[in-house]
């Protein structure tokens, strides 16, 4: 061994020249004497190392390895025994390193006992350990190095020292004890430690240096000479290879001692030399600071320093503090008595001490008396993030959520509940839902949680709370959806019916707990009980079924009187629920006569006339008597029978006598049974003779008389009438002539009314023809009249006039006022339509109401004048400019006067302002049991303006919302007053406050003696006709009524524009008959929105029939009818914007038939004008555009939204923006897209310039917030005539993430005209809500900077497409775009409303279109030719239509 042969040269006294100072150690090499190695054995230990050859062993043990060394048997000596070994001592003037191998091993794991290393300095005390290890170690040697630092003159000495453990087993050994002549390697050496001599009564710091492999987390100490170790050093480095630590040493006045530094590791370990300290006395506060104030982040103390231990002066004082839990401190400097110690932990305890320093090096003291105390706790961090579900089932959910943790608790005591809620329906009729809401508090460590007891198929939304004494934070709600189950059945109480004698309407409600999505519905009936014998009962057993939005059935080809059991039970994709069981009886119906025609009486005397008889068939039920009645006929009775309809027989049953006393017109004059009836049998009526009670009394010769045949059938209470008329009698002594003059006096009349229906038809010709040839001699004018107000109009003039004299009166202007869209519509079109229809409308197409006009219908000399219409806008303009008198003085001088003391019932009247006037309210027919049931808040609007100026008698009812309790009133109203047209300008619900109640039925429902049916719905983007079927009990007319719900009117304020108001009004008055009784018109109170809607369609009609408006004696009118028609000075300007705009636009609406004359015609150009009728149109549309100022588009000028918007000039305005709902880091909201109308679904389109590159995300996240499921693709890619070109914003092929949205290309067909591309997204940060899969049409003929598509029928079947894709996916919006989000873009929008216009309602109304969409976004078909363009798509569209 090369070491041994090392240590026995250096044991002869060999000294190599590389070594200085005395050299020791030992290899125990079994070759080597024992007596040569430079050793010695303890004296004040327990028992003796033993030097130990294993290789003359005859029977080693395998637990040693082989070799020469020293070594402890623990199993031969007690625990807790020690050997000590001891090397010679040496001496050095720098450091020696001290190579030794130990060896420490049990067969079974236990403990041998410990090994310690001791440096003895100079023959002084050992000290404490230096280097320690215990335990098993392996049955290996292991290596340690000693760096010893020492100085001339001391010298030191190692001592080994092996300790029994307790368990007593296993091997203690030491070999190659090696003093080397290089620097160690495993361990760093100390520098020399220089004495430290300190002031009294400060610290002293020792700086121990190492240099070598150091570490900072291997252990530092600093070791009094007394073997006291101080552990707590400051570490910094000083470079790679050197660390400093610091030791402050805390002593007693007057104390000297030294002091070594040692870092220890399993490599070994290194001493330093002894440094002297000489110890002062510092200065140390005697009390503990004092606490003030306590918060979250800070303390703020007092310190006590005028009682210290130790000398002065003191010149400077600071605080240490740290966490109790943490070995980190932080020392500061105190300027004051009182200090703040800041950004500390919430809820968290620390120690705070003082230090004192006096002048001199080292003079700082130790800390003082420590101040204990804790921080407050502080608000949560933030709200818990990361809620997700891990499990969904139909009754649980199994939740998650992120860990808890100290910096989002922010205190160490806190609580965490998770809060859910649903919607759960009460079962109720009225379909209304209880929200169950409960909060469960968790475990506080928890991070998962799982729900259960939950409904199946419902949102549950879920929120997390945080709560620490000083707040709480709540997470957002999360909605999860749980999966669906079977149904629940199906509530037997929700199956309603009405029987008919051979049909049952059935009708029932979904579910209670529908558990699901419904997917259909199974019905079974079976005939099970029959009042008719010649039934079979029971029958066979049928199903149907009926799809999941159909919950009703008419059951057909049933039986009378017959006894049905009906089973519903409903399905979801889990399988079929409960049944619910029913029986429902079929009425009888009425007997059936076997009469072919009316048969002629069998003979005639003056007093009597002989019939025959013939038995009647039941049906349901036998027939239970028979009549015969007996009917005076007289011409004042047959003019009040006609007025009020058929008479359904005759169930009240007068005899003769009773008859003549209650003034009855009919009376039984026999009644017969069944049996004496059993066939046809002849019958003497007159004969003077009782049957069954009623006597059969002769007739008088002087009267008329109808003889009815009539058969009753009764089963259950339940009685059906059927009658027919069997033979007249007329009043005449010969029985054969009475009857031929009266066919022949039946025959006369006849032939005079058909002689004066002609004669009146001839006068109406003659009269039309004169009025023709009158119109014909002015055409002239009028044409040049019109063309003269298209001209002044298009330029946007403040002064209108569209008559071309000089003349001002309206007297001097009576001729042109006879057809007011001849002289003031400003749409030329009209004058070729004339030929069709002389009489046109400002409100197109409605019923011809004959104008009631007077000579003089206005006199000029009045305060408030009527306004000529071609004076209409120099009108307003001046009102809206005035400052001494406009609209607002106009406004308020409304209500001068005017007070309001009368009172009626509170119960029916929503507001104290509006009780009805009682001149002009609705009186309703009283109920018989409640004399005071006449009220309803509604009142009779009748105008008449002046004395001899335009009036319309009771054309309008205005009332109020019906609340609950109103109900029945309204719908008695309607019925008394013959309405057949309800106008409603309110929602249900507006700003979170109900308008008003929902008084009609989604399929059918009885209001009192009313029922209501709904027989269709037409649902368009600003409003909604429903059309329903009235029927009252006791009636047997059937009323057909229709509701128009204008559903566009903002919750606050007025309509940014009257377009859409205006077309309302046009089908309202298109749809109510001339002979229809008054219109019903209500918002919410009555008042305000009603106004405005009574004197729009009055001073429309006005306008076309006089010429003139007079808004203001309008108005004021209405206010005498009714308080606070108008409630607004806003309500009030609206309506002079709406009666201007539909002057200037006029009716542009073009029927279908008319469509190909009607535009060969606007394309004509005028020789004088050299334009056309097109052209002028166009420019009407240019000058009706709203243009935008810089305040209506605050939010794209934003500085941080400039740079999304590819140009300045084209901005969409605040009101239609769309923005974005997803999230994306600090991104705003904001995205250059605006919102626009089709003709039948609000917001349907999103209108958008082509994405910048740094949009793209944000055109994403648009596409998934508002559901769009067809992006349309107008430009070309690179396109572009700015400085951002257009760049393609998919990914082809495969998956690309922009910000939360990842988007991957499914499928993609092209071909030269378009390219389809399908897309499937999702918002990773919100994956239970789904994907959504999108189609990218990008259209590829359109080429760049041409106005116009290149081909209609490409452009027209990418419509279709679109059509299409959009119909077979619901509800979802479609996105356009093209290079700036206008003209392309608009163009596409325009031609789908036409295409819908013509679907649905047959009319082509380009105009409507084009304004409508301006009205979102001003640059909507910007140029002429895209609006031809327009025009001739709907052309070729009409003729694809032809050749199908």
């Amino acid at each position: 061994m090369y070491p041994a042969a090392f240590l026995l040269m250096l044991a002869v006294g060999i000294h190599a020249d590389s070594l200085e100072g005395p050299t020791a150690g030992c290899s125990f090499d079994e070759d080597s004497d024992p007596g040569l190695c430079e050793y010695r054995q303890g004296q004040e230990d327990d028992f003796d190392w033993q030097l130990i050859r294993t290789y003359n062993w005859p029977h080693p043990t395998p637990d040693l390895l082989r070799g020469s060394f020293m070594m402890v048997n623990s199993s031969q000596h007690f625990g807790g025994q020690r050997a000590q070994l001891h090397l010679l001592p040496l001496s050095e003037n720098d450091t020696h390193c001290i190579q030794f191998s130990y060896f420490l091993y049990s067969r079974d794991g236990h403990s041998p006992g410990a090994l310690h290393v001791y440096v003895r300095v100079n023959g002084g005390p050992k000290g404490s350990a230096v280097w320690n290890t215990s335990g098993s170690q392996g049955r290996q040697w292991h290596q340690v190095e000693l760096a010893v630092s020492t100085f001339w003159p001391s010298e030191y000495q190692i001592i080994f020292e092996a300790t029994v453990s307790e368990e007593r087993e296993g091997y203690m050994a030491l070999d190659d004890i090696i003093l080397l002549n290089y620097p160690c390697y495993k361990v760093p050496h100390f520098s020399r430690l220089g004495d430290v001599e300190v002031n009294a009564g400060q610290n002293a710091s020792f700086q121990c240096v190492a240099t070598g492999k150091v570490s900072e987390t291997e252990p530092f100490l600093l070791e009094r000479r007394s073997g006291v170790l101080l552990d707590t050093p400051l570490l910094s480095r000083l470079s790679h290879k050197r660390l400093m630590a610091t030791f402050q040493v805390e002593a007693q006045r007057g104390e000297q001692d030294l002091y070594r530094c040692i870092t220890l590791s399993t490599r070994g370990a290194a001493v330093s030399n002894f440094g002297e300290l000489i110890v002062r006395v510092p200065p140390t506060p005697i009390a503990p600071p004092q606490l003030l104030r306590a918060g979250p982040t800070y303390l703020i103390i007092q310190l006590n320093t005028n009682s210290i231990v130790g000398d002065g002066p003191v010149i400077r004082r600071e605080i240490q503090y740290r966490a109790t839990q943490s070995m980190w401190t932080e020392t500061h400097g105190v300027g004051s008595l009182t200090y703040k110690v800041w950004h500390l932990e919430p809820d968290t305890e620390y120690r705070i001490s003082v230090l004192l320093t006096r002048p001199g090096e080292g003079g700082t003291g130790a800390p003082g008396p420590p101040l204990v105390s804790r921080t407050k706790c502080a608000e949560p961090m933030r709200a818990l993030r990361g809620l997700t579900a891990t499990e969904i089932q139909p009754r649980q959910l199994a939740l998650q959520w992120e860990p808890l943790g100290y910096n989002l608790t922010r205190c160490h005591t806190y609580s965490l509940s998770l809060c859910y809620r649903y919607s759960m329906p009460t079962g109720g009729s009225g379909g209304n839902n209880a929200t169950v809401r409960e909060c469960l508090s968790l475990d506080r460590n928890t991070s998962h949680f799982t729900l259960r007891d939950l409904p199946p198929f419902r949102a549950v939304h879920v929120r997390l709370a945080l709560a620490n004494p000083e707040g709480k934070k709540e997470s957002r709600e999360v909605t999860f959806q749980t999966e669906e189950d079977i149904p629940g059945g199906i509530a037997p109480d929700s199956l309603t019916f009405t029987p008919l004698d051979d049909m049952i309407f059935l009708k029932w409600e979904e579910p209670v707990e529908p558990n699901g999505l419904i997917t259909q519905y199974e019905i079974s009936y079976q005939s099970i009980e029959s009042s008719d014998p010649s039934i079979n009962v029971p029958g066979p057993r049928r199903t149907v079924s009926k799809l999941r939005n159909e919950t009703y059935h008419m059951f057909s080809g049933l039986h009378p009187g017959t006894t049905y059991l009906v089973s519903v039970r409903a399905r979801t994709a889990k399988g079929f629920g409960q049944t619910a069981l029913t029986e429902i009886t079929t009425n009888i119906s009425a007997p059936v006569f076997d009469y072919e025609d009316v048969p002629s009486p069998l003979s005639e005397s003056e007093n009597t006339i002989t019939v025959l008889l013939r038995p009647a068939v039941g049906r349901g039920a036998p027939v239970s008597a028979y009549q015969v009645v007996v009917v005076e006929e007289d011409g004042s009775r047959q003019v009040r029978r006609r007025e009020v309809g058929t008479v359904d027989c005759f169930p009240t049953q007068n005899s003769h006598n009773e008859a003549q006393s209650k003034g009855a017109p009919h009376y039984y004059t026999a009644e017969l049974a069944p049996s004496s009836l059993p066939e046809a049998t002849p019958f003497t009526v007159g004969d003077n003779h009782t049957y069954n009670g009623y006597w059969n009394s002769p007739l008088d010769p002087t009267k008329n008389y109808l003889i009815y045949f009539q058969a009753s059938s009764n089963f259950r209470g339940e009685t059906r009438i059927n009658c027919i008329r069997i033979a007249r009698k007329a009043a005449c002594k010969d029985s054969k002539r009475a009857l031929e003059v009266s066919q022949h006096a039946e025959d006369m009349g006849l032939i005079l009314g058909a002689c004066a229906g002609g004669l009146v038809v001839l006068i109406l010709l003659l009269g039309a023809i004169v009025f023709i040839m009158k119109k014909g001699r002015k055409k002239v004018a009028i044409n040049k009249a019109a063309m003269s107000y298209r001209q002044e109009k298009s330029r946007k003039l403040s002064s209108v006039d569209c008559s071309m004299t000089e003349q001002s009166t309206l007297q001097q202007d009576e001729r042109m006022a006879h057809s007011f869209m001849d002289a003031h519509s400003c749409n030329a079109r009209n004058e070729q339509r004339s030929s069709v229809n002389e009489s046109s409308s400002l409100l197109g197409g409605s019923p011809q109401r004959q104008c009631r006009r007077k000579s003089s219908p206005y006199h000029t000399g009045q305060l408030h004048p009527a306004v000529r219409v071609a004076d209409l806008l120099q009108h307003i303009n001046q009102m809206k400019t005035a400052e001494g008198y406009g609209f607002k003085q106009e406004y308020e001088s409304f209500f001068d006067g005017w007070d309001v003391t009368k009172k009626k019932d509170k119960t029916k009247g929503r507001h104290d302002s509006l009780l009805s006037h009682d001149r002009h309210r609705v009186k309703l027919h009283s109920l018989l049991a409640d004399p005071s049931s006449d009220y309803v808040n509604a009142n009779y609007i009748d105008i008449r303006i002046n004395r001899e100026g335009y009036q319309r008698s009771n054309h309008f009812i205005a009332t109020q919302g019906p609340k609950q309790e109103m109900i029945y009133d309204f719908w008695r109203m309607v019925w008394q007053e013959n309405c057949f047209s309800i106008v409603m300008l309110t929602k249900l619900v507006e700003a979170g406050r109900m308008k008003c109640c929902k008084y009609w039925p989604d399929d059918t429902e009885l209001y009192g003696d009313i029922k209501i049916t709904l027989l269709k719905t037409e649902t368009l983007a600003e409003y909604t006709v429903r059309t329903f079927a009235m029927e009252r009990r006791g009636y047997p007319a059937k009323h057909e009524v229709c509701q128009f719900h204008f559903t566009s009117w903002p919750e606050h304020g007025v309509p940014y524009h009257a377009t859409g108001l205006l077309a309302f009004l046009r089908r309202v008055k298109t749809s109510t008959p001339p002979d229809a009784g008054p219109v019903v018109v209500h918002c919410s109170m009555g008042a305000g929105r009603t106004g405005c809607y009574i004197v729009l369609d009055v001073m429309l009609d006005m306008a076309e029939c006089e010429g003139v408006v007079d808004i203001y004696n309008c108005v004021k009118t209405l206010c005498s009818r009714r308080i606070n028609m108008i409630q607004t000075e806003e309500q009030y300007v609206f309506i002079h914007d709406a009666i201007l705009e539909a002057c200037l636009c006029g009716e542009t609406a073009i029927p279908v038939a008319e469509f190909a004359p009607t535009y060969k015609e606007m394309l004509k150009v005028d020789s004088q004008s050299n334009t056309s009728q097109l052209r002028e149109e166009f420019q009407t549309l240019n000058s009706v555009t709203p243009h935008l100022d810089v305040e209506e588009c605050s939010i794209s000028l934003m500085p941080r939204n400039r740079e999304k918007n590819r140009s300045m000039d084209v901005l969409p305005p605040d009101r239609s923006l769309a923005f974005l709902v997803t999230t994306e880091g600090e991104s705003s909201n904001y995205i250059n897209a605006a919102l626009a109308d089709s003709f039948l679904r609000p917001a349907a389109f999103v209108v958008t310039p082509h994405p910048l590159p740094g949009t793209t995300t944000d055109f994403w996240r648009l596409v998934y917030d508002y559901g769009c499921t067809s992006v349309v693709m107008l430009n070309q890619l690179n396109q572009s005539n700015s400085a951002w070109p257009c760049l393609q914003y998919w990914p082809e092929p495969g998956l690309q993430q922009f910000g939360p949205m990842t988007v991957e290309l499914l499928s993609r067909t092209a071909d030269d005209d378009v390219i389809i591309r399908l897309f499937r997204i999702q918002n990773i940060t919100r994956l239970h809500e789904g994907q959504l899969l999108v189609r990218h049409f990008q259209f590829l003929r359109w080429s760049p900077y041409r106005e116009v598509p290149d081909s209609k029928k490409t452009f027209l079947s990418l419509l279709a497409q679109v059509h299409n894709w959009q119909r077979e996916c619901g509800e979802g919006r479609t996105i356009v775009h093209c290079l700036n989000g206008g003209g392309r873009s608009g163009t596409f929008c325009a031609c789908t409303m036409i295409l819908e216009m013509i679907r649905h309602h047959s009319v082509v109304d380009v105009f409507f279109a084009a304004k409508t969409l301006r009205n979102s976004k001003p640059n909507m078909v910007e140029t002429v030719e895209q609006y031809r363009f327009c025009y001739e798509l709907a052309q070729e569209y009409l003729n694809c239509l032809e050749v199908r």
